[in-house]
């Protein structure tokens, strides 16, 4: 089991990476903070006097502004591949009163930044609404029903990855290259212990050598406390014996 290109798109765009917004009618990509809300909309903080705010200023007639996030994925290890990059394209538009309120707290709960306590002064919320969404790795490039894309949900781990791998790296070596061999057999590699370069709720990447391999949870997980319980026998001498 591996994340489908909806899961990634959804997990990338999440908000725990930056992101540069291309705007309609604006010459060159603009930085952006973004998180995205539980239907998958980028939700954008924005200061409400600036470049950005001009730029997502909506074209006579209209109600909002057109625009793509790109969002390039950030591996947690130098040594760890990454998981490719998306763009989002839809049309966003500025919120207020009561919506410009229920978006800030959907906003915290990705992102509890203290500028959220000054919507409708210096800083402005936009919600984007989704039209296309496209997901490239490897330079295949996949384009993924914004449907689909709504009803993924972003990876729970991802967050805390760089932390689950590092601890993995600092503490439980020799546990998880024997679980690996084990898991292997065969296609084990002699000399080099595996070393673990990616986490997701399915399972784990790990290197050996020049080789990589994918192993599967018996399970997806749901959250860090569910990966630990999953783990606690693999990595508890006394459990495992």
């Amino acid at each position: 089991m591996q994340p489908s290109p909806a899961e990634i798109g959804r997990t990338l765009a999440a908000g725990h990476l930056p992101a540069v917004a291309h705007i309609a009618c604006h010459p060159g990509p603009l930085p952006i903070r973004h998180v995205t809300d539980a239907q998958g909309r980028p939700l954008l903080l924005v200061p409400s006097d600036g470049t950005l705010s001009t730029a997502l200023r909506p074209q006579p007639g209209n109600d909002d502004a057109a625009l793509v996030l790109d969002i390039r994925d950030v591996p947690p290890m130098a040594s760890s591949p990454s998981i490719g990059r998306v763009w989002v394209s839809g049309w966003a538009a500025k919120l207020t009163g009561e919506q410009a309120r229920t978006a800030a707290l959907d906003y915290a709960d990705t992102d509890a930044c203290g500028d959220l306590l000054d919507i409708g002064g210096s800083q402005s919320l936009y919600r984007m609404d989704v039209a296309e969404v496209r997901f490239e790795r490897n330079e295949k490039l996949v384009e993924i029903d914004p449907d689909d894309y709504a009803e993924a949900s972003p990876d729970p781990l991802r967050a805390v990855e760089f932390d689950l791998i590092a601890d993995l790296a600092d503490h439980h070596v020799s546990e998880m290259s024997d679980y690996v061999r084990r898991q292997l057999g065969p296609a084990a590699e002699p000399g080099d212990d595996p070393r673990v370069v990616r986490l997701d709720r399915y399972g784990f990447v790990v290197r050996m050598g020049s080789r990589s391999a994918r192993l599967a949870f018996p399970r997806p997980v749901t959250d860090r406390h569910d990966l630990a319980h999953l783990l606690h026998p693999i990595l508890c001498h006394r459990c495992a014996a």
